[in-house]
């Protein structure tokens, strides 16, 4: 039984990397020299990085040499003096212009990014070679929000039915629930409770246990070839990052936020306060929004380059096409196929302890800090 299981691990990791190495292996008729083809990866690995308006499964090149592309449209929803909602496939990967009520779009297939432009679909550059095309604003459901939607609906349904199975068999795991139940008991004791506290540890519960599975799943689904990378866009773990800072201060005990404006407390006459909280005041305001910020960074930063690590080593293989670089590339990138497996959960356990981490510093009263204070001047 476990022998099957690492087969179907080790064909999981594999497929992870056919991808880019279809790319590869349908690119031989592109750049002449190992610089030209180094220009064409770095291209591509950029490209598979970013957030698109369809959904692209795969892609290969026909007979003719043309390139298709496999995969289906998705919603483009936009606000430019009025509501324009039309399908993605419309767009043509920048080719085609969509006339929506008056008004004309394109799709910049640099950035992937819809601006406003006239019937020809003309756009204007500076001399840095940025658009000066007025960008509506965007709603649309692109490839990231798509996953995310998807990923919602999974942890649904998953823990819709582990909840339906303790209630059906006297809080005993069936099934999945044997596989997840470890995992939501370690949330709690070894996160929760040791970081927030057993009294007060339950109201945050549902968001940590979201939030972990959340980023996860989300990180998994970025090792598959459908190449959607959603915990490396920005806008996504600052989401993350804005609601557990919400959650921080908006729960935050008047012992947080005393600390925050009277970090030194009483013992100290006010004359030799005031110099010291010049100082001290500001620093603790900035840390306030320090610790999300490092939340959003790390996440963001660890998943981004990996896939751009893995993308690279694959592309070794297109760039230099000879017998040395194609075992390497994939030997390599099949190691760090399995160094991302555990990021994946390393990153989603780090953003769940910090969250919960914070939220004890905010649910803290005097007592416990006390307490705490005491337990550190003893070590």
């Amino acid at each position: 039984m476990q022998g099957k299981r690492l087969i179907h691990l080790l064909i999981g990791l594999y497929f992870s990397t056919t991808a880019l190495t279809v790319y590869a292996s349908d690119s031989k008729e592109g750049g002449q020299t190992p610089a030209e083809r180094k220009v064409e990866v770095s291209a591509y690995v950029n490209h598979h990085n970013l957030d698109t308006h369809d959904f692209g499964l795969f892609s290969y090149t026909g007979s003719n040499g043309e390139h298709h592309q496999v995969g289906f449209p998705l919603p483009v929803i936009l606000w430019a003096d009025g509501l324009h909602v039309f399908s993605s496939g419309a767009l043509h990967h920048g080719e085609s212009v969509v006339a929506s009520k008056g008004k004309y779009f394109v799709l910049d297939t640099h950035a992937y990014k819809i601006y406003e432009t006239n019937a020809q679909g003309t756009l204007n550059y500076d001399q840095d070679h940025h658009v000066l095309n007025q960008a509506p604003l965007d709603f649309s459901i692109t490839k990231s929000v798509f996953m995310i939607m998807v990923v919602g609906l999974l942890l649904i349904l998953i823990f819709r039915s582990l909840a339906k199975s303790y209630a059906t068999n006297q809080g005993l795991p069936v099934g999945v629930g044997r596989f997840f139940e470890p995992i939501v008991i370690f949330i709690r004791d070894d996160i929760a409770i040791p970081n927030i506290g057993a009294e007060k540890y339950q109201r945050y519960m549902p968001y940590l246990l979201t939030v972990f599975f959340f980023i996860w799943f989300l990180n998994l689904f970025g090792l598959t070839p459908l190449g959607v990378n959603v915990t490396g866009n920005i806008a996504v773990t600052s989401a993350l990052a804005i609601i557990t800072f919400l959650i921080t201060n908006f729960t935050g005990t008047k012992d947080y936020w005393k600390h925050i404006f009277d970090p030194l407390g009483h013992g100290m006459p006010w004359s030799a306060k005031i110099p010291l909280y010049i100082i001290l005041i500001p620093i603790e305001i900035l840390g306030i929004f320090i610790k999300p910020f490092s939340l959003l960074i790390r996440l963001y930063a660890n998943m981004q380059a990996g896939h751009i690590v893995l993308g690279s080593l694959i592309g070794l293989i297109y760039i230099f096409q000879n017998w040395l670089a194609g075992p390497l590339g994939l030997g390599l990138s099949f190691a760090i196929s399995f160094i991302e497996l555990l990021v994946a959960l390393l990153q989603a356990y780090i953003f769940t302890m910090l969250s919960a981490l914070y939220f004890g510093f905010a649910s803290e009263t005097h007592e416990h800090a006390v307490e705490h204070d005491g337990e550190l001047q003893h070590l």
